[in-house]
């Protein structure tokens, strides 16, 4: 037996039922796999099913407003992946009116679409046979075949194309490729890797060699750095200030209550005090802290005390800023932990 032959039949048999296989939809597909970067499964599964109510076709979500899917993507984190969503499928409804392309070359041209998001949804959507090379296959691959480069580099991965497009099914790409992400999932997993319940262990180098612990090689990561910040919570008559990132950089255009990044030996109230006077033209008295998070990004970490402040004065509140009552604290993207300083307010508040 081959090896996709080994692979389909375990697969036919034990593959996970997810929402996103239920049927053939590009769009679906598309939605799954950019949700699914970085992210679990099991915490995909609501967001999916969320999105899918509200933007159930490309049309449906190219109207929206990128607030709106901000939103709705609140809490999957890595909000790029949304933009780039929003922008991808409004360009396909301009330049291919609303039908995701079934070329994988043109997919990728999309805004957002890597190589492995272009090879799945092509050859699940579409039967194209292409490889669809993520962590999961990266790692199967290395223990299948023992080897020891970094998995990390390029040449590696071009190596693990090519062996992918050796043994991919040409009837079933898209199986095929579905059976490695729940074969990485269940079975070939990082660590201790459940060799004796794999259905490639007798074409498993690494298993034969007992070197399958060691394997992927991949460099270590560097340790985010941290970043320890001040926020601020204002409430004035039943609503509380907030003010929206810039358009650019780390969690471009989310809402957050005021924050500043303290330095060594910064004193939180006077930082936030001088904050609120210079940025927000309110003068504002720094009370107990109420909350304390941290929160990790892919290269920084946040840790982040929320302060309780008492509003004083203030004068008109410039573009980038208002003031948001309860009901209001959900409408809104928020940047990172300060989604959870805003549930714990609209859980502790009567509704205003």
């Amino acid at each position: 037996m081959t090896l996709a032959t080994q692979l389909l039949a375990w697969y036919y048999k034990n593959g996970r039922d997810l929402p996103w296989r239920r049927d053939k939809d590009a769009y679906k597909i598309w939605v799954s796999e950019i949700m699914l970067q970085q992210t679990r499964v099991e915490a995909v599964r609501d967001y999916y099913t969320r999105w899918l109510d509200r933007f159930p076709t490309p049309a449906a979500l190219a109207q929206a407003s990128e607030q709106e899917v901000l939103t709705y993507w609140q809490g999957l984190g890595y909000y790029s992946r949304a933009r780039h969503l929003l922008a991808g499928v409004r360009e396909v409804c301009a330049e291919y009116g609303g039908r995701v392309p079934d070329n994988p070359a043109l997919i990728q041209r999309l805004p957002g679409v890597g190589e492995y998001t272009a090879g799945a949804i092509a050859s699940i959507a579409y039967n194209q046979v292409a490889p669809a090379v993520d962590g999961n296959v990266l790692r199967i691959f290395s223990r299948l075949f023992c080897l020891e480069e970094d998995i990390a580099k390029t040449a590696t991965k071009r190596a693990v194309e090519r062996l992918v497009m050796q043994h991919i099914s040409r009837q079933c790409p898209g199986d095929f490729n579905q059976a490695l992400m729940d074969l990485g999932a269940m079975i070939c997993i990082p660590r201790r890797p459940r060799c004796p319940l794999c259905p490639l262990a007798d074409l498993c180098e690494a298993y034969r060699r007992e070197v399958q612990d060691m394997l992927p090689v991949r460099a270590p990561k560097k340790a985010p750095q941290l970043v320890t910040l001040a926020a601020g919570v204002v409430q004035r008559a039943g609503k509380f200030l907030v003010q929206q990132r810039p358009a650019t950089g780390l969690l471009a255009g989310m809402w957050e209550f005021p924050a500043t990044e303290m330095g060594a030996g910064d004193v939180a109230a006077a930082q936030l005090r001088e904050k609120f006077r210079c940025e927000l033209q309110q003068t504002v008295e720094i009370e107990e802290k109420i909350l304390q998070c941290r929160h990790t990004f892919s290269h920084r970490q946040w840790d982040i005390a929320f302060y309780r402040c008492q509003w004083l004065a203030g004068d008109k509140l410039r573009e980038q800023a208002c003031w948001l009552g309860k009901t209001e604290l959900g409408t809104v993207p928020w940047a990172g932990p300060h989604h959870k300083m805003a549930l714990a307010l609209a859980e502790r508040l009567p509704n205003k």
